[in-house]
């Protein structure tokens, strides 16, 4: 009984917990209390303004030396216009970098001449800043090509007669609007046309569309998908834009609270364990974007947000970026992410602190660089809070948790590695969820495999992306498919896209000695499969080897095989064992052996051909050295057991 009392008493507690998520940030003050919340437009000063010299001497000096330094290499910078063909690639080739390399490039060259004026403050830099704001303004897309709408009416090019929101038109906005606060005065010194320029421009294409029409990224898909990155990190874009330019209290107020609905939209439906299902590489503009809105407004509030660093699932979403690591180098990269993302430095560490996580300022200060002068491509407002932290972060202690387990039962993610607190060893991760997951790959059952921190079996990710890559033709490249992952074509079939297709039977079971991870994959896979169970067990023996086993019931068995995928040569020593021959970059070679089960598989190592526009991001991740694995069932029964050992040799 006391038992039976004990199992409802942490359900009770599981539930509630769960139920002080919903409406977090919206349901907190009503329309009229925002606006009596907010600071209003006229008084707000979210840092120094330009001619505050007291203000600005506790700016770094050594960052903002940089940017004067990369600013005058853009004193004669000529402003490019961008062609409608470099938009019609999109259609025509399917190519869109050419068309985003130059509207990111025009971007940072405004912020890096903005942040140049502001520290010297003589007006060498006020004239091109002025042509870019004018050169912008007079885009037709603030967003790119690759986010229109797929369909004949617009075939490549914006109908600027109904604008839309995408990622990158709110970036704009913000640029825009810090180029407002800080440069004003100056600008209506020239004429009282630029300001105005910026304001209708801003409202029309962004204000507007996003108080009255409703955008896809701002709540959960038709088939019950919820939103991506894309909410928090356009929501961020937009909170910046409207608290620095909306001099209307009201309006302003009304777009706040509309943005607290959508950004609910994102975080209600997030799991508790605060797992990204888009990876690390995501992160920085999925959870990081989410503290992003929620440290601008306890900036434009007198912290009357600060209550939410203290909820749970929003400390978890913080937490991810150092529980997905692998290395100093490496990262989880299920689905989409990167191997090898970089990390926003002063932001996760003013995360750790908001939430009183040691570890994760640790992890954010390791990451610290010296400052060249680079103000990157996005997220363009952290370089202000950036500036006047860096006391404190050069002093701050450096590290990396790399914790021993990890395990994400919302997103059914299990790592584990030899020794908590180094990379020395093996690491191991396996996943389940399903394959309707944001940016996803058809990859249920997945696991990868690190030694020393370096790649050893792995998960290939996302190459370059193009036209391709979020159409309906997304499956047809091969990185997405569940036959270029460590997992097994089954009859001829490999896992379908789908929320039905999902894994089963989810077990994790951590110890001192031994950490596994159980997975049942059948659903991943179509009925015509004939899988009836494919119990998978990734199990890590700590300073010895690495098992994978599956145990498998099939109503047919025509035909069976097992892929792994490596970035190293690998060969077959002799029946029975499969030599990869690991040399990472800047480390002494070692071989690894995978042992199996000779009279069940014959094994064949094929290189991957790298030859689409797609591939060119695999090679740049990974170099021209993926290599396939296929591992053939020679006799297929309905039942049986496969093993896999990986040990060094």
């Amino acid at each position: 009984m006391e038992q039976i009392a004990g199992v409802c008493l942490a359900l009770l507690i599981s539930l509630a917990t769960y139920g002080q998520q919903a409406d977090l940030l919206s349901g907190k003050f009503t329309k009229e209390q925002l606006k009596s919340v907010l600071i209003p437009q006229a008084k707000w000063t979210p840092f120094p303004k330009r001619d505050d010299w007291a203000g600005w001497a506790k700016a770094d000096q050594a960052m903002m030396q940089a940017y004067v330094k990369k600013a005058e290499t853009y004193l004669t910078y000529t402003w490019p216009y961008i062609p409608a063909t470099k938009s019609l690639l999109i259609e025509r080739t399917g190519d869109r970098d050419q068309y985003q390399n130059v509207s990111f490039e025009k971007r940072e060259v405004l912020g890096t001449l903005l942040l140049a004026e502001i520290y010297e403050n003589k007006g060498r830099f006020v004239d091109p800043i002025i042509d870019g704001v004018w050169s912008i303004c007079e885009e037709s897309f603030w967003g790119v090509p690759a986010h229109l709408p797929r369909s004949r009416s617009y075939a490549g090019l914006m109908d600027v007669s109904k604008p839309f929101v995408d990622l990158f038109a709110a970036e704009t906005a913000t640029y825009l609007a810090w180029v407002d606060y800080y440069l004003g005065d100056k600008l209506d010194a020239v004429s009282p046309q630029i300001r105005k320029r910026i304001y209708t421009e801003t409202s029309n294409r962004i204000f507007q569309p996003l108080m009255t029409q409703p955008h896809g990224w701002m709540t959960k898909t038709a088939a019950g998908r919820a939103p991506n990155n894309w909410n928090p990190w356009i929501c961020s874009n937009w909170l910046n834009a409207v608290l620095l330019l909306e001099k209307d209290d009201d309006k302003r107020a009304a777009s706040v609270h509309k943005l607290l609905d959508v950004l609910d939209e994102f975080l209600n439906p997030y799991p508790q364990d605060g797992g990204c299902d888009e990876g690390p590489s995501y992160w920085g503009a999925a959870a990081a974007s989410l503290y992003d809105n929620m440290a601008l407004l306890n900036t434009a509030s007198n912290d009357a947000f600060a209550y939410v660093y203290a909820d749970e699932k929003v400390r978890n979403m913080g937490r991810f970026i150092y529980r997905a690591q692998i290395s100093d180098r490496y990262f989880l990269n299920f689905a989409d992410a990167d191997p090898q993302p970089g990390m926003a430095a002063t932001m996760i560490y003013r995360y750790g602190k908001a939430i009183n996580d040691p570890d994760m300022m640790r992890f954010g200060a390791y990451y610290r660089q010296p400052e060249t002068g680079t103000v990157g491509k996005f997220h363009f407002f952290r370089h202000f809070y950036a500036l006047f932290m860096q006391d404190e972060f050069k002093q701050a202690a450096q590290g990396l948790p790399l914790p021993q387990n990890v395990w994400l039962p919302d997103l059914q993610v299990f790592a584990a590695r030899d020794k908590a607190g180094t990379t020395d060893g093996f690491y191991v991760a396996a996943k389940g969820g399903h394959n309707d997951e944001s940016h996803n790959h058809n990859d249920i059952g997945n696991y990868v495999v690190y030694y020393n921190g370096q790649p050893l079996l792995i998960d290939v990710g996302r190459g370059t992306y193009t036209r391709k890559t979020f159409s309906d033709k997304r499956y047809e490249i091969w990185y997405n498919c569940s036959d270029y992952h460590n997992l097994p074509t089954i009859n001829g079939k490999t896992q379908p896209p789908g929320m039905t297709y999902k894994a089963s039977q989810v077990t994790y079971k951590p110890g001192n000695a031994t950490t596994q991870f159980g997975v049942d994959i059948a659903k991943a896979y179509p009925a015509d499969a004939g899988v009836k169970s494919w119990q998978r067990t990734v199990r890590l023996n700590r300073g010895k080897n690495v098992q994978i086993e599956d145990i498998i019931s099939l109503t047919n068995a025509s035909s069976l095989t097992q892929h792994l995928m490596t970035c190293y040569p690998a060969e077959v020593l002799k029946p029975g064992e499969l030599l990869v021959h690991y040399q990472p970059k800047d480390q002494p070679a070692k071989d690894f052996v995978v042992t199996y089960n000779a009279k069940q598989m014959q094994v064949a190592v094929e290189k991957v051909k790298l030859d689409t526009p797609e591939d060119r991001g695999i090679i740049s991740k990974w170099g021209d050295t993926i290599y396939r694995i296929n591992c053939t069932v020679v006799a297929p029964k309905t039942a049986d057991t496969f093993l896999f050992t990986v040990a060094a040799k």
